[in-house]
């Protein structure tokens, strides 16, 4: 599991990458969910949660992006 604050140190270009295989093991977990073939269900919320920040850290990225270029 990632912070925040270390994931603001990555590019944005890091940041999309990480976000989309974090969004396909997030749709795998949910797979193995529904499957009853997921070990720990535990591992699917912190997939989720992980996304999450993820994705609010590319965000905030690109409202400086645009803030800046304004």
């Amino acid at each position: 599991m990632t912070k925040a604050f270390e994931l603001r140190d990555l590019s944005a270009n890091e940041l999309a990458a990480r976000a989309e295989e974090q969004a396909e093991q997030v749709m795998n977990f949910r797979l193995q969910l529904k499957s009853r073939k997921l070990d720990n269900p535990l591992s699917y919320r912190i997939a989720r949660r992980e996304l999450a920040r993820l994705k609010t850290v590319l965000n905030e990225k690109r409202r400086e992006a645009e803030k800046d270029e304004a």
